[in-house]
């Protein structure tokens, strides 16, 4: 019996020392869940002439009709159905879990104290060690303190504290592996013929209990009036989420071994 509680413990203590070591790799993809960020009561951050939840709607609805177009064989769920919907952070990750997804695409638009700053940005879930990057998950996770009792539902995160982000950090992410995959396929795309400011990592919530690979893509600077410009353009968006499109496409085909 001593022999057999001995033999439990050392396992249990394998099993939780590659607790953020995990890798599934899934074979197939066959239903991608996007989610456009913000919506109804949060606008996201503005623009001179824009909410950032109106420009991730408009491309939300883009990105998944070129999906249906040219990925025939996957099934397309949207968080936000419509343009005035207002959904919970956790609802959106509870959604893709449901659906049993096999990808998680969340898009945004970014916000700097510069109107110099321009580029798109593509983030996995992990701990961040740049300032940037801490600053962008602070504005996003803050739509949760528009949620009635928000601190019970995320198990008392604060968005603006820095140790509950180093908290956050420690939940298992099975599929960082292929959400860095997806990422930098996706900012490879858009290096093509945008600023890239590359793939990057920091603790959102909307990715936090994600059971899929899963990215949030800054697709611009709403702060910048050129970038706000040529995100609001039919021209800029359709650039915008072809660039995601070819980037899943051939995420979709390295996975499951195709050329």
């Amino acid at each position: 019996m001593k022999n057999f509680i001995t033999f439990f413990v050392v396992l249990a203590s394998l099993v939780l020392m590659s607790h953020n070591t995990l890798n599934f790799a899934p074979q197939k993809v066959r239903k991608i869940v996007i989610d456009a960020g913000h919506g109804g009561k949060d606008p996201g951050c503005l623009g001179k002439h824009t909410q950032e939840k109106d420009v991730a709607f408009e491309m939300a609805t883009e990105l998944g009709g070129l999906l249906k177009a040219y990925l025939k064989d996957v099934e397309i769920v949207y968080t936000r159905k419509g343009r005035h919907d207002f959904v919970e952070l956790r609802e959106r990750a509870r959604l893709a879990n449901k659906e049993l997804a096999d990808l998680f695409i969340s898009l945004h638009c970014n916000a700097s104290e510069s109107n110099a700053v321009h580029g798109t940005e593509t983030y996995i879930m992990g701990l961040t060690s740049a300032d940037d990057n801490l600053d962008v998950a602070i504005r996003e996770n803050a739509s949760i303190l528009k949620e009635y009792n928000y601190e019970a539902k995320y198990d008392g995160f604060d968005p603006n504290s820095p140790i509950s982000y180093i908290m956050m950090s420690n939940y298992q992410n099975a599929y960082q592996a292929h959400s860095l995959k997806l990422a930098h396929n996706i900012e490879g795309q858009f290096s093509k013929s945008r600023n890239s400011r590359g793939v990057k990592q920091s603790g959102f919530v909307v990715l936090w209990k994600t059971a899929m690979p899963s990215v949030l893509v800054e697709s611009g600077f709403l702060t910048n009036e050129k970038e706000e410009a040529y995100l609001t353009r039919e021209r800029g968006r359709s650039e915008t989420v072809s660039s995601i499109l070819r980037a899943v496409r051939n995420y979709k085909a390295e996975i499951e071994g195709r050329k």
